[in-house]
């Protein structure tokens, strides 16, 4: 049988498994573009199952965080509590690469699929919304990975790209400023439309959990409707915004500050089209569109703001 994975990779794989399973397909999976991530289907005694491989192959990212597989496998774990909302479970970790070359993470494969344009964009919204609210029900407990930002925004330089670039630098201004001081959640730290799954109308998982840590709730809330921002608009953005509030209910208080930490992640560098979005189908977008959607939807937190 072809594939595209070392013999000693999928020996791991199958003892992890099963010692009697043998590998019936490989299926290298689109999103993501920070590692390689496979579906394998297994053959355990004529039933079939399916298994996913993580492997952490960028030297650079593995380099500045050599303890990514351990971060996913607890964070798997630690997600594992929620109620309501399906998570992979882990099956094993290779944390240095002593078996795969490369770190590597195995877990269940959740069913579903990723959804981008959906039939119903309100339905859509809310049952993200209402997701990521359940995860952050979870206690952070003593969960040993903390949020901090991708970026400096003290070097925030927007004048390459940017037709608001004083509005670019009064966010800057804010986020430098004082930092508000929330409750403390379990947060995903990623969590955007391409790492939802879904059967149907309803939301069948959240996937990509190597990013999980404690924050603001706000952090999640930002980066997704940073997000559906750029893949739609600010106001699908403001309509995820609006259900997850109805279902945190007093759990939550909105802060545009966290908006503006997302926001400036965005911006540190020209937005250009995530390749993830492309991968998984999604057509129509342009570089230019994403600067300025990003553009408006800075304005429009701005106004929460000021």
């Amino acid at each position: 049988m072809k594939h595209t994975l070392p013999d000693q990779v999928l020996a791991w794989v199958v003892q992890a498994v099963h010692p009697k399973a043998a590998a019936a397909a490989i299926e290298q999976l689109q999103g993501g573009v920070s590692s390689l991530v496979h579906r394998i289907t297994l053959r355990v005694h004529g039933e079939e199952t399916d298994v996913v491989l993580r492997l952490f192959h960028d030297e650079e990212w593995v380099s500045d965080q050599p303890d990514l597989a351990v971060r996913e496998a607890e964070s798997l774990r630690h997600a594992s509590r929620c109620a309501g909302v399906q998570t992979p479970k882990i099956l094993a970790i290779d944390k240095t690469g002593a078996h795969c070359g490369v770190p590597a993470v195995l877990m269940s494969r959740l069913p579903g699929r990723v959804v981008l344009q959906p039939p119903d964009p309100k339905r859509w919204v809310e049952a993200m919304a209402e997701a990521i609210s359940r995860i952050h029900e979870v206690e952070a407990g003593d969960f040993p990975w903390s949020f901090s930002p991708y970026c400096d925004a003290s070097k925030l330089d927007t004048s390459s790209w940017s037709k608001v670039p004083d509005q670019w630098k009064e966010a800057a201004r804010i986020v430098t400023g004082p930092r508000p001081t929330p409750a403390v959640r379990f947060i995903h730290r990623d969590y955007h439309p391409a790492n939802v799954l879904w059967t149907g109308e309803e939301v069948s998982g959240i996937v990509d959990w190597v990013n999980g840590c404690t924050g603001p709730a706000g952090i999640d809330v930002g980066h997704c409707r940073v997000n559906l921002a750029l893949l739609h608009d600010a106001g699908t953005a403001d309509a995820f915004l609006s259900s997850y509030q109805e279902h945190a209910g007093d759990s939550f208080v909105y802060d545009p500050y966290w908006d503006l930490v997302t926001l400036i992640d965005f911006a540190f560098w020209p937005p250009e089209v995530y390749r993830g979005w492309t991968d998984l189908g999604m057509t129509g977008l342009t570089d230019e569109m994403m600067g300025e959607r990003l553009d408006l939807y800075l304005l429009s937190v701005l106004k929460r703001v000021l």
